[in-house]
Order: C-alpha cells, then sequence, then structure tokens
C-alpha cells in the first residue's frame, strides 16, 4: 500500500477523471486537513435499524486467527519470485478447500517498477459459488521486498514479514472462512487473497508511481475468476491486528461505498468499538479497493490502520513487522464487527 503523502500529488489525476472537479476540491480539502492534524466530521449518521446485538453470527476465534498469522511468517518472506511465495499461496489455497466449495488460484505474469518480471497468484475461495447474489471479502497476502521506511536506513533493502501489513489481513479471511462455512449467510462469499499488492516503488528510487501497487488487484479486476462477476459489496482489510487499532472513514471508500462504510462504522459504535472505528474522515488511500471499486464497479471499503500521526502504524514497512506487533483481539473485533453487518444483510437460514 502507498503512503498517504505519496497519493497527494497523484489524488488529483484519479479523482478528476472519476468524482469531476468539485470532487477534487473535496478531496484535497480532506487530504491537507488529514495531514495538518485538523479533524474534519462527517456528517451526524441515524442510529442503525438494526439491534447487531440480536444478530446470529458465528463466533470468530482469536487464537485460531493468530496462528494462521504465525503460520505464514513461519514461511519466511513472502515475495514473488520466492520458495517462501509459493509455499505460502500452497498453504492458503489447501487451507481455504478444507472450508469453501471452490478455490481457484489465478496465476498471472507482471512486472515490477524496477523491470523485475514476476509471476503473482491471486487465490479466490468461494462458498455457495453457485448463487448470483455474493458479497467479496479481500486481503493482499504478500510481503514487501524493501523496509523503505526504516529508521535504519541501512534496512532500506531488506526485505520484511508483514505480521500486520498482510498476514493479519489474510488470517482474518481465513479464520472468517472456517466459522462462517458452518454457518453460511443467505449469500455468496468470495474469498479473494490479492497478491503482489506490497511490491510498489519504494521511497529510495527517487520517483513515484501508483500503478506499480496493487497488481493482483489491478489483474484480478481486469480479469476475475468469473466472467461477468459482481457482487453486493466487498471489505478490504489491511494492517488489521496492531495492539492500538484505530479505523477511520477512508476517502475512496466513502466515495464509492458511503453507505457501506458508514453502516460498518455505525455497527462497530453499536457493539462498543465505537473508539476503535473512529467516526472521522480521512484522506485517500491507494489500496486494492481501489481497483475493485473503479474497474468491477463493486463498492467496497477498506478497513485499514490508520494512526493519528498521519501514517499507518509504527512499523508499517519496517523490519519490525513482524509477530510481535500482532494483536489477537483486534483480529477478533474487526472480523466480528464485519459478521455482524454481514449477517444482519443475509441471515444465516439454517
Amino acid at each position: 500500500m502507498s503512503n498517504l503523502s505519496r497519493w497527494y500529488r497523484n489524488y488529483a489525476r484519479f479523482t478528476l477523471k472519476m468524482l469531476g472537479t468539485v470532487a477534487v476540491i473535496t478531496a484535497f480539502t480532506f487530504l491537507i486537513v488529514q495531514c495538518t492534524g485538523n479533524k474534519v466530521k462527517p456528517q451526524p449518521v441515524e442510529a442503525p435499524a438494526v439491534d447487531y446485538s440480536q444478530v446470529a453470527s458465528p463466533d470468530f476465534n482469536a487464537d485460531s486467527a493468530y496462528s494462521y498469522v504465525k503460520r505464514q511468517l513461519d514461511f519466511g518472506f513472502r515475495i514473488p519470485g520466492s520458495k517462501a511465495h509459493v509455499n505460502c499461496a500452497n498453504y492458503i489455497a489447501e487451507t481455504m478447500r478444507l472450508w469453501c466449495d471452490t478455490v481457484v488460484v489465478q496465476k498471472f505474469n507482471t512486472t515490477l517498477w524496477d523491470g523485475q518480471k514476476v509471476e503473482g497468484r491471486n487465490i479466490i475461495a468461494s462458498l455457495a459459488p453457485q448463487r448470483d447474489r455474493r458479497i467479496m471479502l479481500a486481503a493482499h497476502w504478500d510481503s514487501r521486498q524493501w523496509a523503505d521506511h526504516d529508521l535504519d536506513t541501512t534496512q532500506w533493502r531488506s526485505p520484511l514479514l508483514g505480521a500486520n501489513d498482510g498476514a493479519s489481513g489474510t488470517a482474518v479471511l481465513m479464520e472468517m472462512a472456517r466459522v462462517m462455512s458452518a454457518m453460511p449467510p443467505d449469500v455468496g462469499v468470495d474469498f479473494v487473497f490479492f497478491d503482489v499488492e506490497d511490491q510498489g516503488i519504494p521511497e529510495w528510487a527517487g520517483r513515484y508511481e501508483d500503478n506499480t501497487w496493487c497488481k493482483g488487484a489491478q489483474h484480478w479486476a481486469q480479469n476475475p475468476h468469473r466472467m461477468f462477476y459482481q457482487a453486493e459489496y466487498g471489505i478490504l482489510y489491511d494492517m488489521v491486528g496492531t495492539d492500538k487499532p484505530r479505523f477511520t472513514k477512508e476517502e475512496i471508500s466513502m466515495n464509492f461505498a458511503q453507505g457501506l462504510t458508514n453502516r460498518l462504522w455505525s455497527c462497530a459504535a453499536y457493539l462498543g468499538y465505537g473508539n476503535i472505528f473512529v467516526d472521522e474522515l480521512s484522506g485517500a488511500i491507494l489500496d486494492d479497493h481501489l481497483y475493485v471499486n473503479q474497474i468491477l464497479r463493486i463498492p467496497t471499503v477498506d478497513i485499514v490502520q490508520n494512526s493519528p500521526n498521519c501514517s499507518f502504524f509504527s512499523h508499517w514497512h519496517t523490519v519490525g513487522d513482524h509477530l510481535d506487533v500482532i494483536d489477537k483481539e483486534t483480529l477478533k473485533i474487526v472480523a466480528t464487527v464485519s459478521m455482524k453487518l454481514i449477517y444482519s444483510d443475509f441471515p444465516n437460514e439454517q
């Protein structure tokens, strides 16, 4: 994922194309406010019509999810082209086959910012693939090659394990698939694990190109695993495992999926997590959801860590992003909020 500051100079071009000149002014206002520390409060959201405490949803096992984070890290650096990358892809696909009706491994070839050609693997695991009505839950599973935000400049070309940035979202998807398969909602569910998300151009390269990020999402949005694929909505999980979780209403999510975003945050507040899902607008993030929204037009929200210092979290793109940064209860909170919303929309009929 690309940093907020790098979006400042690129977001105007995207917004002008997608949302018009008026939205450009609005987007710039949000970005400036986000990075100067002033808070722009969204319009008040009406109290939810659903009593989420009464919605029957699966029980997410935090210990199980944590074990999936650890298992991914045990493979090592999940960098495209490496043995660890292939082994971890096989592990995710094989594990998802335990619970899902179908698993598709979508291989694709892509070129990184430095001309390196790699093979990526998107993994799509589905519950009830025969259903026309669907939702999409997504995360990226690769880990970054370059710790270009490490305080130690000698580490800038070192790989990182990506415990929070990659493995946490993947683990949430895996545990959600396990528990949802035993209590399926009244909708088809596609768990999409994007590859080659985090291999974008490093800070030390001396230039910036936004399309060097999210290669797997770009490929899948242009070549979905099913022809004419559509979903009611999507939720993307990125960096959802710190011990100081803070998720704000990110701008692209609000532009493309405002209703879904507001409902998720309202559900979180109802369940007592309003201090974690903070009712605050924040600047645009270049993440996988951009391409899903832009190309497939599936309204997709990004649940992504947003620490108040205008970055993501303290170990973002550093060699310190290892297992110790993960708080298993944060994984559970994120999944619980998500499943309460999903099962309020599509109750289990069994």
